[in-house]
């Protein structure tokens, strides 16, 4: 398609609910930028947001992240020019477009050394890993750190961002072949049983002691296996709900686990204004350009094959990360 479209949804549900639509951009307002879009980011809040999850006003755009080039400048723009390569990750949903309105304040600038490709799989779940490991769990070299799902887009970055820091990585990954990935990836130990065992492999793994920090983002099906993995006064940080919410628990549970510490954070109070934001993708391109952290684009997909993506991904077909082409 050369005339723009982006992908809508008029009700929640399944793929299926994904249509192309054509639309005119708008020029941009004071401060804004019109992004001309070359490759977007797949994610798995995405499915969250067209499945009712994250529920918004309908009808609805999706994706949180992408990467192009400023096509148009508003007035008091002072950031950025036409002809900047540029990329965001916390504009909210709507990035499955070929075209997107954004404030100057919401995107940041690319290096040369990093692909438009590289930017859109990496800003989101890049700039998790860079907060989750540095910002909140304050990992510290010689800490174990259990990263459930390793061989997702978040996991696969975690691991590595983990070991170049100088942790003590288990992975944990739904098959042999994904934990084969987390070892490749440079993980200390890659398992791969059933999320039952896991506590107890993790155990075994340390000692009795258990994991400092566990970086969950399934959910609903690995709350337990945290809870059994953690060491006395760890912190368990759910990032995500791959599989589900977290199940309601209380206060005394986290007392009879060992005083343990939790919480559930989420980007955008992370990267909450544009300073934090362009601190946060500058630290994660510099570890990508330094070759700490690899990035696997493992999947493409054509922007009009959005449905087939998410199928793919809801079906756990997919490893490392994976961008949509306009």
């Amino acid at each position: 398609m050369t005339h723009p479209y982006a992908i809508i949804m008029h009700e929640h549900g399944g793929p299926d609910v994904l249509t192309v639509e054509p639309f005119e951009p708008a020029q941009p307002g004071p401060g804004q930028v019109l992004v001309r879009q070359t490759a977007i980011g797949l994610n798995f809040i995405d499915t969250y947001v067209r499945s009712g999850l994250y529920p918004g006003k309908l009808p609805q755009g999706l994706g949180g992240e992408a990467a192009g080039v400023v096509d148009a400048i508003g007035k008091g723009v002072d950031v950025f020019k036409v002809g900047d390569r540029v990329g965001y990750c916390t504009l909210g949903p709507g990035s499955y477009a070929t075209h997107r309105l954004a404030d100057q304040d919401k995107l940041v600038p690319i290096p040369a050394d990093i692909s438009d490709e590289q930017a859109a799989a990496a800003l989101l779940k890049g700039c998790t890993a860079e907060y989750l490991i540095e910002r909140c769990a304050h990992v510290k070299p010689g800490q174990s750190v259990l990263v459930h799902a390793a061989a997702g887009g978040v996991g696969t970055i975690l691991v590595q961002w983990l070991k170049a820091i100088g942790a003590t990585v288990i992975a944990h990954a739904g098959n042999a072949q994904k934990a084969a990935l987390a070892t490749e990836l440079g993980a200390d130990h890659a398992l791969s049983c059933p999320i039952d065992e896991l506590g107890d492999a993790v155990k075994a793994l340390t000692d009795g002691a258990g994991v400092s920090v566990v970086l969950d983002g399934v959910g609903a099906a690995s709350w337990s296996a945290s809870l059994a993995c953690v060491a006395r006064r760890g912190l368990i940080v759910s990032y995500g709900n791959a599989s589900g919410a977290v199940p309601p628990f209380t206060a005394l549970q986290l007392m009879q686990h060992g005083s343990i510490f939790v919480t559930r954070p989420t980007l955008g109070d992370y990267c909450h204004d544009a300073a934090e934001m362009r601190a946060s993708a500058a630290r994660m391109f510099a570890m990508i350009a330094s070759g700490a952290v690899t990035l696997r684009i493992d999947q493409r997909f054509k922007l009009t094959d959005a449905a087939e993506a998410h199928r793919a991904l809801e079906s756990r077909a997919t490893t490392g990360a994976s961008v949509l082409i306009p």
